[in-house]
């Protein structure tokens, strides 16, 4: 039985791509201000949340060796984050789970706390940053009911978080745009 309280938070931190943009680079190694990304990344989200675990599918001891659980996609390759996601809600002990890319180093300190509230005012399950423009849908909340919805839409073929959450209803969290910048290419770290 879990000590969590209806609003314990699991933190899930995608780790788990190919880096093809980064030239193949595991993106949580990839150095940032003398340290690897995933070190920021570990900075702003643990504070914000109850347990947090590391969805990696490459340098698992790696990440393990930071002291946090490394869980692995539940199907082996690259089946993109969705897979990730859907891992993170099947692996959580809590009822609300914060995903976050290994590769987002500025994430807002009130990230999980404006989600969450979002998702009470609005009644939704799913609580999705964006930068004023756009979407970023690997920085999302969702509660835990919703890892059976997802392995289905997966079985079907779904494969973009954006087009899933919105199949669902979700609701949008606006954030300063600088907050929710991530790294895709080597260009982007100067």
């Amino acid at each position: 039985m879990s000590s969590f309280t209806p609003d314990s938070v699991t933190g899930v931190i995608l780790a788990g791509g190919e880096g093809r943009r980064m030239g193949g680079q595991d993106k949580g190694w990839v150095e940032y201000e003398g340290q690897p990304l995933i070190h920021h990344v570990i900075t702003r989200l643990q504070p914000q949340v109850d347990q947090l675990l590391i969805n990696a599918n490459r340098n698992q001891q790696a990440y393990e060796a930071l002291g946090f659980r490394v869980i692995g996609d539940l199907q082996e390759g690259f089946h993109g984050p969705l897979m990730g996601i859907l891992t993170g809600l099947q692996s959580a002990e809590t009822e609300w789970v914060i995903f976050a890319p290994c590769d987002g180093p500025f994430l807002p300190l009130d990230l999980v706390s404006q989600l969450l509230q979002a998702t009470r005012t609005d009644n939704t399950r799913i609580a999705v940053a964006a930068d004023g423009e756009r979407l970023q849908p690997v920085v999302v909340l969702l509660h835990t009911s919703l890892a059976s919805p997802l392995q289905q839409a997966m079985q079907q073929g779904e494969r973009k978080p954006d087009r899933w959450y919105a199949s669902i209803g979700m609701t949008q969290v606006d954030f300063d745009p600088r907050t929710l910048r991530n790294f895709n290419r080597p260009e982007e770290l100067q």
